[in-house]
């Protein structure tokens, strides 16, 4: 999915942020342009926010303006559903022609309106959201959307690249992780793995890492109803009342794994080998989970998302605004000196989460400089750091390790 000179513009994005905290450059930018969405999945529960928000065209195109934003910068539109957002079109032919570094994120329920829209204005890429067969899709997204998404594949995999999203979560197994895959690899296209995680603006309910996968895997689909019911029973904000806990103990994930029945690594699809970025990153959440690795959270100085009311927190993961868009501008938000003090918290302590959006960038950051510096200079230019529970082990090490295993 990235090339070498993508590794580049970010290492050289990461030092440049090092030595101006002031003046940082964002490398990804996520523009959640609006929390309407038309499918009702378990593991996000965007659809059922009231009232709908919107980040507005004029909006968007004055963020964009934001000096901390650059021609390289890679900006995702996504929602909820961004193709619902009424000037849905009008963005996206905006990006086109003024900023092509832009992906779309997209569940596929209207295909003929994406296939139409990214035909007109084609994004540099193209990511669609599949977490497993037909009967897995119906029960763990809540619509009939899985001949959609094929749709979408079928009559785009040779216009554009396009990415599949796969989350794993309860609702879901490594049997459907299997089947998307093959259906990547039949239409020739890219696959990313994310985890479910307790992202605060989702209002997720199943405690991630602590609740098995696969453990609700078929149980019946949501009803906005059903949420309706959660949320006035105060579900949802106990959920967020203990997420904010973990804002006192950044360190260490304290998960109860007394329910967890087994290591999942040897169940991991050989096929996804095929996929980079993906065996690896699954293999070292399964260490994570575990309480075994322990690396500083680097991609939040060049790394941000903006929420369709135009909140920015850190990060993906917290529930913790650094400031609102409709207040002050990008740059006063990201580069200006109480950000700065709360990155520096955040960069040394957290090591709460892991989301593809940032903990992926770690690992890269980490497991690069420790092949041509090795692992005491990496600890000495980053920080302590570790694979697993043996503290000395060497990313490649811990590999070779796994081969000799398997």
């Amino acid at each position: 999915m990235y090339n070498l000179s993508s590794y580049i513009q970010r290492g050289y994005r990461f030092l440049h942020n090092q030595l101006f905290p002031g003046n940082k450059k964002l490398s990804t930018l996520m523009i959640y342009a609006t929390d309407l969405c038309d499918s009702a999945c378990k593991h996000c529960l965007i659809w059922a926010k009231r009232p709908v928000n919107y980040l507005s065209f004029e909006k968007i195109k004055e963020i964009m303006k934001s000096r901390c934003i650059t021609k390289n910068t890679a900006v995702g539109l996504e929602g909820g559903e961004f193709m619902l957002h009424p000037e849905a079109e009008k963005i996206l032919e905006w990006f086109y022609h003024n900023h092509p570094q832009f992906d779309l994120l997209s569940n596929c329920l209207k295909p003929e309106k994406l296939i139409q829209a990214v035909k007109k204005f084609p994004p540099k890429r193209l990511l669609i959201s599949l977490d497993g067969t037909e009967e897995t899709y119906l029960h763990m997204r809540g619509k009939p959307g899985y001949h959609s998404v094929l749709t979408v594949i079928e009559q785009l995999h040779n216009v554009l690249p396009i990415s599949v999203m796969f989350t794993l979560s309860p609702y879901n197994d490594f049997d459907d992780m299997q089947h998307v895959a093959e259906v990547c690899k039949k239409y020739g296209i890219d696959m990313r793995v994310g985890i479910y995680n307790d992202i605060a603006f989702f209002d997720t309910v199943d405690k991630a890492h602590d609740t098995e996968i696969g453990s609700h895997k078929g149980e019946e689909q949501l009803q906005f109803a059903d949420v309706k019911g959660l949320k006035a029973a105060g579900v949802l904000d106990e959920a967020k009342a203990k997420k904010q806990l973990e804002l006192t103990n950044l360190s260490q994930p304290k998960h109860d794994f007394s329910r967890l029945r087994e290591n999942f690594t040897a169940r991991i699809p050989g096929i996804i080998k095929e996929f980079s970025e993906n065996y690896d990153f699954l293999v070292l959440y399964n260490e994570w989970r575990q309480n075994n690795l322990k690396m500083r959270c680097y991609s939040i100085l060049d790394s941000l998302v903006i929420l369709p009311d135009g909140a920015v927190p850190i990060c993906q993961n917290l529930d913790l605004k650094i400031g609102n868009v409709f207040d002050k501008s990008l740059d006063e938000i990201f580069n200006g000196k109480p950000t700065q003090k709360i990155h520096k918290e955040y960069v040394h302590n957290c090591n709460q989460c892991w989301l593809n959006f940032h903990r992926k960038y770690d690992v890269i950051l980490y497991r690069t400089f420790e092949k041509y510096f090795g692992k005491t200079m990496t600890s000495k230019l980053f920080g302590y750091y570790q694979w697993e529970a043996d503290r000395n082990i060497t990313y490649n090490e811990y590999f070779r390790k796994l081969e000799n295993k398997a």
